[in-house]
């Protein structure tokens, strides 16, 4: 297992726009040790995804995966899902506001992501794939594909909601939990 170091708000490696990732490099050994990499990083903080440039790396590739996670008890399971050169395009004009949080930023805070997602990627064995995502699964893909261009949460949170985790905790959680938990029932993720 190696866990790497997270890069947090104000290094410049956040802020990159990252390099597609060419058939060729994807069963390469550094490529396959990236994503055991990533998977171990979100894994040992608890995330719900990761991308490259948070690490460091300023490749197009990120994980996600919730299962139990203490962090964010409140999101539907996702499958371990490595994307490979991610995409999304939005299937109609349905938003959701989401106290969203970030693994390079101490602070939340609430924004509007896109409720119904076309993704597609390629996976680590070099595999296309398309799919319909939704709900907070969908808000999860809009972040780690924010990171890979450079945003991050900040660049899209309305500031009067700005948090620390502690006061989120303190203030916030309850009703947000309360919320999303009816969307995600409405929604189905």
């Amino acid at each position: 297992m190696t866990v790497r170091r997270i890069l947090s708000i104000g290094h410049p490696g956040l802020r990159v726009q990252a390099g597609e990732v060419s058939r060729h490099d994807i069963p390469l050994p550094e490529t396959q040790t990236l994503i055991d990499d990533l998977i171990d990083t979100m894994r040992d903080a608890n995330g719900s995804g990761i991308a490259a440039t948070q690490i460091g790396e300023p490749v197009r590739i990120m994980v996600m995966e919730v299962d139990d996670n203490p962090r964010y008890p409140y999101k539907p399971p996702i499958p371990l899902t490595v994307a490979i050169n991610p995409e999304y395009e939005a299937l109609d004009d349905r938003t959701v506001v989401i106290n969203e949080g970030c693994l390079s930023v101490p602070l939340r805070g609430e924004l509007e992501r896109r409720v119904n997602l076309r993704v597609s990627y390629t996976d680590r064995f070099g595999t296309d794939h398309e799919r319909v995502l939704r709900g907070l699964t969908a808000g999860t893909w809009q972040h780690e594909c924010d990171h890979l261009d450079g945003v991050l949460v900040v660049d899209r949170i309305d500031p009067g909601t700005l948090t620390t985790w502690e006061e989120f905790d303190r203030h916030h959680r309850g009703p947000f939990v309360e919320r999303i938990t009816r969307f995600v029932a409405e929604v189905g993720s």
